[in-house]
């Protein structure tokens, strides 16, 4: 696993993002037609980035990138940022998040792509603060996917981290995942471990199992991290015993149709983690605005 903690923000991927989402929101020209016609250049103003629901934060470095970006693009100063809550921080509706102040056209301009990025970003944050607060005292942590937003991968893992939660590879390079069609393109758990490990000997390698028959038949082969997927709480309970029995140490993970009401159960079984898709490829928004103020 990797990722653990608020560190390691991922800056140049949060630059590539907002490079992205400014060019679709201003065009070709980079033109906010409204704001440049109705704001004077010259006009300062402060404004608020301000929760309208409970939740968690995450994104928020976000800010100052957007601002910088759009003040070099329609030229003008780069509104100071006041943080008032920082990543991973619990909000209630009408907490303060930043305040921005300075010129009036780049917050405006800034605004929505601020909001969108943040809000997508807290709302994986809030989901999974809810799995890491399910799970606790079970030892057991909460897992994200890679079913994740194009562009995103690497903003919303570490919003995941922000929520307490813990990300899982990070892509298809990091780590081997043996899963059905593999086992089935090379005729088996044992032939498809031994490929990998023959071409990519110092690649940490997990294996997909449905059945104790099956995660035994990963542990002979060599895996020490099995993935058991869609199994009911009794089978992955006996498949954890076996496992744990086998002698060496072994890293168990459950997935598949996982839910809140049962994340618990699942947990209670001895598992080392359990992974949740849903954590980033279903998190609703935090919903934040951004208001100015006298």
């Amino acid at each position: 696993m990797s990722g653990d903690g608020l560190s390691g923000f991922p800056l140049e991927w949060a630059h590539e993002l907002v490079a992205v989402a400014l060019r679709e929101d201003l065009g070709p020209e980079g033109l906010d037609v409204t704001t440049l016609a109705t704001i004077p250049a010259g006009q300062t103003r402060t404004a608020e980035v301000v929760a309208r629901a409970p939740g968690v934060v995450a994104g928020v470095p976000v800010i100052e990138l957007v601002l910088s970006a759009v003040a070099e693009q329609i030229g003008g100063e780069v509104p100071a940022v006041e943080v008032v809550a920082d990543d991973g921080a619990r909000l209630e509706r009408g907490d303060v998040i930043a305040r921005l102040t300075g010129p009036t056209q780049v917050i405006l301009v800034a605004e929505r792509t601020v909001l969108n990025v943040l809000s997508r970003l807290s709302g994986v944050a809030t989901h999974t603060r809810r799995w890491a607060d399910a799970l606790e005292g079970t030892g057991a942590m909460v897992l994200d996917t890679r079913k994740t937003t194009p562009g995103m991968r690497w903003l919303e893992k570490y919003a995941v981290r922000c929520g307490g939660g813990t990300n899982k590879r990070m892509g298809l390079y990091d780590v081997a995942m043996i899963k059905d069609n593999h086992k089935l393109a090379a005729g088996s758990v044992a032939a498809a471990y031994a490929l990998v490990r023959e071409r990519f000997p110092d690649v940490d390698v997990q294996v997909e199992v449905t059945t104790p028959a099956e995660a035994q038949e990963a542990y002979d082969a060599g895996a020490r991290f099995v993935m058991c997927d869609n199994m009911s709480v009794e089978v992955l309970r006996e498949t954890v015993e076996l496992l744990r029995a086998a002698g060496e140490p072994v890293e168990i993970e459950a997935t598949g149709g996982m839910t809140l009401e049962v994340a618990r159960d699942y947990a209670e079984t001895g598992v080392d983690f359990i992974s949740v898709g849903g954590l980033t490829h279903s998190s609703p928004i935090v919903d934040i605005a951004l208001d100015l103020v006298d």
